[in-house]
């Protein structure tokens, strides 16, 4: 049995695991704050977001199983009802290019360091986690009735974060 760091078990740095393990999290709260929708909603797109985040530690993929595990130990576990409390970026269009950002960053680094179906496995989970969260309640309508599952602002994120990692 080793000491050695999950993180080098894949080949990363320290720096490059906190890039890989910290962006399913921005990607949550970039999906979540991508639409202006009140604190009900807004809890409801990070519960949808931490379970996604939660069943990657079931992943065929050891890549997602581990970062999914270090994750969970972080912020909160859903399986013994603990609530991720997800901030309020200020700038949120800021936040997403940022996320963006991060995503193309991260995906280059696995190209690099992981074969591509670990690359692709996670990608795909990343993916997951933001519709999980724009899809998780409708916004506009009245008392929960009508308005939009996902808003073009959502979706926006959504389809650039894909685009980002598959290029």
């Amino acid at each position: 049995m080793t000491d050695e760091p999950v993180y080098a078990q894949f080949g990363f740095t320290d720096a490059e695991w906190g890039l890989i393990s910290g962006l399913p999290q921005s990607v949550l709260t970039a999906a979540s704050a991508a639409e202006a929708d009140g604190t009900r909603r807004t809890r409801a797109e990070a519960a949808a977001g931490l379970d996604r985040i939660s069943d990657g530690r079931q992943s065929a993929s050891p890549l997602v199983s581990a970062v999914a595990a270090e994750l969970i130990t972080r912020v909160g576990d859903p399986e013994r009802g603990e609530e991720l409390a997800v901030p309020e970026p200020p700038d949120p269009r800021g936040y997403a290019a940022d996320v963006l950002g991060r995503a193309g960053e991260a995906a280059a680094l696995l190209a690099a360091k992981v074969s591509e179906g670990e690359a692709g496995a996670y990608k795909h989970w990343l993916v997951e986690i933001a519709e999980d969260v724009v899809t998780a309640s409708s916004t506009g309508g009245a008392f929960g009735l009508g308005g939009e599952t996902v808003t073009e602002q959502e979706r926006s994120f959504r389809d650039r974060l894909s685009r980002v990692l598959t290029d």
